[in-house]
C-alpha cells in the first residue's frame, strides 16, 4: 500500500510521484547514506567526492551540535563534550555499560537503575535516541544537498541481534531527524542484497556474513530462498571491534612509556591522543607494515608481526563466535556457499586470512566493506519505492500498534511496515504494590502520546497474585495474522494467569485518514519526542521517590538525623521538579539524590550481608 504524502504542503497527493527513499547504515564508528539512481547504487560522498564515511561523532559547541569530521577533531581538545560510540548506548541501561563508562571522555549518567542510559553535557541530559538523530540529520542533509531536493523516507540498518527496544530507539531517532523509517533491516541482510544475493527468486544460498566494524562484531548465518532471508543463527560481541584492536596497540605503547591505564583515564585529552595515533598505526600496518610516532616526547613504534601477536586473542574471539553460530545453525563448513566480509576492520589482512582459513574458502570482499551495508539498504529502499517490478513485496502493517503505558505514552509492539503475518511481545511489570488487575489498552498510530492515536480496544488482566511493585512479569504479546486480525495476549509469567482479546478491525481506517496520521506524526515529531522524554523522566522520578521511601523505612535505625533530613530535602526537590515542564531539571534532581544515596545504599547492603553471615550457622 502506497500513500503519497506532500509533507511541505501537509496534504495527500492525488497522483503518486516517484520518490527517492534513502538507505542508511547507522554505524558505531562511521555512518553512510546511499540511494539508487535508475540501475546504479550511489553512496553519497563529501564535497570533495572522495570520502563517503561520516564519523558517528558529535561535538556540542557554544554554537550548537556538529557531526562528523569536525566533531572528531574535538576528541582530544574537548573529550567531555564530544560523543562517540552512540550505537553502543542504544536501548541499554546503566547496568549494561559498566565497561564503557571508564573508557569514554564524556559523562554517562549512572543512576544505579535499570532505566535507559543518558549522557549529560552542560546540565542537559540526552538520550542515545536524541544523539543518534543528530547523526541522521547530518546524513539527511548530505543527501539532500547532493540531490537538491527534500528526502523524507529511509531504510535504516541495525545488527541482527538488536532487540526490540534497540530497534524502536533507532526508529525514534529517524523520526526525530524528520525521516519516516519504512523498514529496519538487519545489516547482514543488507550486505547480502549488496552482493546481489537473494535478488533473484531462484537464488538459494546459505551464507556467512562476518561483520567486524569499529565497535561491534557480528557473525550471521543466513539462508536465502525465494527472496526470503532467514537468519539461522547470529553471534558476536557488542564490545569487540576496531576500537579494541586500537586498544591493544595503546596498551603496548603504555608499557613502553611506563604509563598506567588509570593515569590515561584521568587525563582524557592524552587518552584521546593515544587513541587517535593507535588508529593511524592500525591502518598503516595494514598497508605499509609498520608505524612510528611521538606522544608527550615519547617515541613509539609498532610493526606487523608485533601487532599480529597482540591481536591474535581478539581474532580468536571472533572465530570462536563463528564456531558457536555454526553449531547453533547445525551446519558444517561445506554447507556454506559464500563468506562475505563487512565492516572496515575486515580490511586488516590478518583478519581476512584468519576468516578464509577458518571456513576453508576465500572470503568475499569484492565490495568496499565500509559501504556494503549502506548499498544494501539503498537496494531495499529502492524495492520499497516500487522501482523493482521483478520482486514481490510481502504485505506489511500500515500503522504501528502498541499499548498505553504510564503517563499516557504509546509503547509500540508491532512497528509500522512490519511484515505480515508477524508476532511480537514485550515484558512489563506493575507500578503499585499489591496490584491485582492490569488494564491493557491497545492503540494504533504513529504519535508518542496515546491521545493522538486511535484506540482499538482494551481488556483487563485479572487476579495477578499480590506482589511488590516491579516483581510481577507480565508479557504482552501481539499476534497479527495475514488477514489483519490482531490477537493480544497478556500473561503474568510467575503465576501463568492469562487473558486475551481479538481485534478484527486492525486495518479499519481509510487511506486518507492513515495518510493524515503519518503526516501528523512527522510534523509533530520534535514536540512529541520532547513530551515523551518529559513523561519518561517523570515516571522514572516517581519510581525513585517510591524507592527512597522504602530505603528510609528499611534503614531508619542506621541513618543519622542529618542523613534523613538531607534525603528528604532531595526527595522534595525531585517531587517539585516533576510538577514543571523541564526534563533536564527532573534529570538533575534524580542525579542529585542518586549521588547522595548511592554510598548509603552500599553501606546498607554491607550491613545486611554482615548480619546474614552472623546469623548463618556452619
Amino acid at each position: 500500500m502506497k500513500i503519497p504524502i506532500n509533507l511541505k504542503a501537509g496534504s495527500v497527493d492525488k497522483e503518486e510521484k516517484k520518490e527517492v527513499i534513502i538507505g542508511i547504515d547507522l554505524g558505531t564508528t562511521n555512518s553512510l547514506v546511499a540511494y539508487v539512481d535508475g540501475t546504479e547504487t550511489k553512496v553519497i560522498r563529501d564535497a570533495a567526492g572522495s570520502n563517503a564515511l561520516v564519523p558517528s561523532i558529535l561535538h556540542f559547541s557554544e554554537d550548537g551540535v556538529v557531526v562528523g569530521n569536525v566533531a572528531r577533531e574535538k576528541l582530544i581538545s574537548a573529550p567531555e563534550r564530544t560523543i562517540y560510540s552512540v550505537k553502543r548506548l542504544m536501548g541499554k541501561s546503566y547496568a549494561d555499560l559498566e565497561s564503557l563508562k571508564a573508557s569514554v571522555g564524556y559523562n554517562v549518567i549512572d543512576q544505579d537503575t535499570e532505566a535507559l542510559v543518558k549522557v549529560e553535557i552542560d546540565g542537559k541530559y540526552y538520550t542515545p535516541t536524541e544523539l543518534s538523530s543528530e547523526i541522521l540529520k547530518e546524513l539527511k542533509s548530505r543527501v539532500e544537498k547532493h540531490l537538491k531536493t527534500k528526502v523524507n523516507k529511509a531504510v535504516i540498518t541495525v545488527p541482527a541481534y538488536f532487540n526490540d527496544a534497540q530497534r524502536q530507539a533507532t526508529r525514534d531517532a529517524g523520526k526525530l531527524a524528520g525521516l519516516e523509517v519504512l523498514r529496519i533491516v538487519n545489516e547482514p541482510t543488507a550486505a547480502s542484497l549488496a552482493y546481489g544475493i537473494g535478488l533473484s527468486k531462484d537464488d538459494e544460498q546459505t551464507i556467512v556474513v562476518y561483520d567486524l566494524g569499529g565497535g561491534t562484531f557480528d557473525i550471521s548465518i543466513l539462508q536465502i530462498q525465494n527472496g526470503i532471508f532467514e537468519v539461522l543463527a547470529t553471534h558476536g560481541d557488542t564490545h569487540l571491534g576496531g576500537d579494541d584492536f586500537d586498544k591493544v596497540i595503546i596498551d603496548y605503547w603504555l608499557t613502553q612509556s611506563n604509563i598506567s591505564s588509570a593515569e590515561l583515564n584521568q587525563n582524557k585529552s592524552l587518552g584521546q591522543e593515544y587513541r587517535t595515533e593507535a588508529e593511524k598505526a592500525k591502518k598503516a600496518i595494514s598497508t605499509v607494515g609498520s608505524y612510528s610516532t611521538t606522544i608527550s616526547n615519547q617515541e613509539l613504534h609498532i610493526d606487523e608481526q608485533t601487532f599480529a601477536t597482540l591481536a591474535k586473542s581478539l581474532i580468536d574471539k571472533t572465530l570462536n563466535a563463528c564456531k558457536l553460530a555454526m553449531k547453533d545453525a547445525k551446519l558444517k563448513n561445506e554447507d556454506i556457499d559464500q563468506v562475505v566480509l563487512v565492516g572496515g576492520s575486515t580490511r586488516m589482512p590478518i583478519v581476512k586470512t584468519a576468516v578464509s582459513d577458518y571456513f576453508g574458502q576465500a572470503a568475499n570482499d569484492s565490495l568496499d566493506p565500509d559501504e556494503v551495508v549502506a548499498i544494501g539498504a539503498a537496494i531495499q529502499a529502492d524495492i520499497l519505492a516500487g522501482n523493482r517490478k521483478d520482486l514481490l513485496l510481502i504485505d506489511i502493517t500500515p500503522l504501528s500498534m502498541g499499548i498505553e503505558t504510564v503517563g499516557g505514552l504509546m509503547d509500540v509492539i508491532i512497528s509500522r511496515n512490519s511484515k505480515v503475518p508477524t508476532r511480537a511481545g514485550r515484558q512489563y511489570t506493575t507500578s503499585v504494590d499489591g496490584q491485582k488487575n492490569l488494564k491493557i489498552a491497545v492503540y494504533q498510530g504513529e504519535r508518542d502520546l496515546i491521545e493522538h492515536n486511535r484506540k482499538l480496544g482494551e481488556f483487563i488482566l485479572r487476579d495477578i497474585p499480590p506482589m511488590p511493585a516491579g516483581i510481577p512479569k507480565i508479557e504482552i504479546k501481539f499476534i497479527l495474522d495475514a488477514d489483519g486480525i490482531l490477537t493480544v495476549k497478556a500473561t503474568e509469567l510467575r503465576s501463568n494467569v492469562e487473558t486475551q482479546m481479538e481485534i478484527k478491525s486492525a486495518y479499519g481506517i481509510s487511506e486518507e485518514d492513515m495518510a493524515r496520521m503519518l503526516i501528523d506524526s512527522l510534523q509533530n515529531a520534535e514536540s512529541d519526542m520532547k513530551a515523551k522524554a518529559l513523561l519518561e523522566s517523570i515516571n522514572e522520578a516517581n519510581n525513585i521517590v517510591m524507592a527512597t521511601d522504602r530505603f528510609l523505612e528499611q534503614n531508619k535505625d542506621a541513618l543519622s538525623e542529618e542523613q534523613v533530613t538531607q534525603i528528604l530535602a532531595l526527595k522534595a526537590e525531585l517531587q517539585a521538579s516533576t510538577k514543571g515542564e523541564n526534563k533536564d531539571s527532573v534529570e538533575a534532581a534524580m542525579q542529585a539524590i542518586n549521588v547522595y544515596t548511592e554510598p548509603l545504599a552500599h553501606e546498607a547492603l554491607d550491613r545486611n550481608i554482615g548480619k546474614a553471615l552472623k546469623e548463618t550457622k556452619l
